[in-house]
C-alpha cells in the first residue's frame, strides 16, 4: 500500500513484484492524483482522490513506473517492479 500525506507519497519508492496489485491512499485533507509521469507510457490515471478515497493498480509487467500528483506536481514517487 501506498499513501498521500503531507504532500508527499510514502513510500517514495515502492517495490513490488509483477502481479501485484498497489493500493494507494488519500490520508490528506487536499486531494490528490495517482497520474503516470508524462512520457513514460505508464498505466497510471486515478481520478482526484479526497480524503481517505483509494486507487489501485495491479502491475502486470516489470519496470519502473514513475508518477506524480497533476493537482500538486512536486507530488512524486516510483513504483518499481520485479519479475
Amino acid at each position: 500500500m501506498a499513501a498521500a500525506s503531507a504532500f508527499a507519497f510514502s513510500p517514495a519508492t515502492l517495490t513490488v513484484k509483477a502481479g501485484t496489485k498497489v493500493t494507494w491512499s488519500n490520508t490528506d485533507p487536499d486531494a490528490h492524483t495517482v497520474t503516470s509521469k508524462q512520457g513514460t507510457g505508464g498505466p497510471l490515471r486515478s481520478g482526484a482522490l479526497t480524503t481517505n478515497d483509494t486507487y489501485s493498480y495491479t502491475f502486470t509487467a516489470p519496470g519502473t513506473y514513475p508518477y506524480y500528483c497533476t493537482i500538486h506536481p512536486f507530488t512524486t514517487a516510483t513504483v518499481e517492479v520485479t519479475p
